[in-house]
């Protein structure tokens, strides 16, 4: 019996910088300034934006959060909320982000990459970050 070849879908520069040009949108509809970060699936960076006014702390916080995202193939949100639950071991897992502004990007359940936003409070870093996860949807449908 031959298998069939399967192809993954890969995470361009072109989409990108789209899907980051909708996290930014984002935040400038609320005035926040942020650094944006997308990584492909091996979490190699692929895009990086800082917005005019953010630290520069938030450039490695952004692709922190993006790395821990696509590694573990989670949401950092969900170490965050570990951690505030009191477990603690969270803190000792390599790369692992516990702050909210990383989210995995997925095509037909296949890990694309991650986004990872860092510079206002963790709440609105995954508003923004969801805004270019969810851009990524129609990306791929055009």
């Amino acid at each position: 019996m031959q298998e069939k070849l399967v192809l993954k879908p890969t995470l361009t520069l072109a989409v990108a910088k789209d899907i980051a040009a909708a996290a930014e949108a984002e935040a400038l509809r609320n005035c926040w300034n942020v650094v944006i970060a997308i990584m492909d699936d091996g979490a190699n960076l692929v895009y990086l934006q800082r917005m005019d006014g953010t630290q520069i702390a938030s450039i490695d916080v952004a692709v922190a959060k993006a790395a821990s995202a696509v590694k573990y193939k989670r949401p950092t949100k969900s170490f965050e909320e570990a951690l505030v639950g009191g477990r603690q071991a969270v803190l000792n897992l390599p790369h692992a982000m516990p702050v909210e502004g990383g989210l995995p990007l997925t095509h037909d359940g296949c890990m694309v990459g991650a986004i990872g936003v860092s510079g206002v409070q963790a709440d609105q870093d995954g508003i923004i970050a969801k805004a270019g996860m969810n851009a990524l949807a129609a990306l791929i449908s055009r």
